[in-house]
């Protein structure tokens, strides 16, 4: 049963701290807890690498991810092979830590939902899917801080928020490699033009419209998201997640001016520096 559930090809992360937009466990995070995160991480990219894999069907995928998900809680054993132990050192990790196990089951609901959803077909849909892609992310960052509850709010706005810039700048890659859309079929019809038109070389004043209607409910997050340094307690970890504030500030700002179809839209070591310098006005106060 174990078998048929694991199956017998391993899937290990090709990506890196060097693919992501933001901050993984940087030098801002305390030593003693970098640890921690870089496992999460870990589990996290392995998830994400065996739901893109064009090795495994939709089935299996599912069934490695909800194997996991036993891992996580407990309810089975894992096969002594890579992707399956980053289950079990993670869930080493929630109980020494007390980090709730949901921070890491949820992430595998949403990757469940990639391996058989393509299209999304409202702004609340998506939304949905960050709740599970995103939000947990943040939480458990807080929580293995040891943070309030009342941080857990602006911190899923600012995941959720981070979740669809990405979603942005890899609108073309995601539909090319995985036929996989996160733009909101309906708003496309509205503007007259539709899914294929984001294989094109250049945006559409249609596409245009409908990713700048995207950015509108990205600045909506964004300016919840703006309180979460002054919540934080932990001095270093406040000083992660106003960098990240920042960050995502300046990501948005240029998704409105430059366009994703025509180029890649990234962020820059200029803009880290950028945002580290506007981020150093929350760390002065006391922790």
């Amino acid at each position: 049963m174990t078998d048929s559930i694991w199956g017998t090809k391993d899937v290990t992360s090709a990506k890196g701290k060097a693919d992501e937009n933001f901050p993984v466990g940087s030098f801002l995070i305390a030593p003693r807890l970098r640890p921690y995160v870089h496992t999460y991480y870990n589990f996290a990219r392995v998830a994400d690498d065996m739901v893109d894999t064009t090795e495994l069907t939709p089935a299996e995928k599912i069934a490695r991810l909800k194997g996991m998900a036993g891992v996580i809680r407990g309810e089975m054993t894992a096969p002594q092979r890579a992707d399956a132990q980053t289950a079990v050192k993670l869930r080493e990790v929630l109980l020494q830590t007390g980090v709730p196990l949901e921070t890491a089951t949820d992430l595998l609901e949403a990757f469940c939902m990639d391996a058989e959803k393509t299209r999304y077909d409202s702004w609340d849909e998506l939304i949905h899917y960050c709740q599970y892609s995103a939000n947990p992310v943040g939480r458990f960052l807080l929580l293995l801080h040891g943070e309030a509850e009342e941080t857990l709010a602006p911190s899923d706005a600012l995941c959720s928020a981070l979740q669809i810039v990405n979603h942005l700048q890899d609108a073309a890659g995601d539909l090319k490699v995985l036929d996989r859309c996160y733009v909101p079929r309906p708003w496309l019809e509205e503007e007259g033009v539709c899914v294929d038109d984001l294989r094109l070389v250049r945006s559409k004043p249609g596409v245009r419209r409908v990713f700048d209607r995207m950015l509108d409910g990205v600045d909506a997050l964004n300016r919840k998201a703006r309180i979460l340094p002054l919540l934080v307690r932990d001095r270093r970890m406040r000083l992660e997640a106003a960098v990240i504030v920042e960050l995502c500030h300046i990501l948005t700002a240029r998704l409105r001016r430059q366009d994703p179809l025509l180029e890649r839209v990234a962020l820059t070591k200029a803009d880290g520096a950028k945002a580290l310098f506007r981020a150093l006005r929350y760390f002065p106060a006391a922790g």
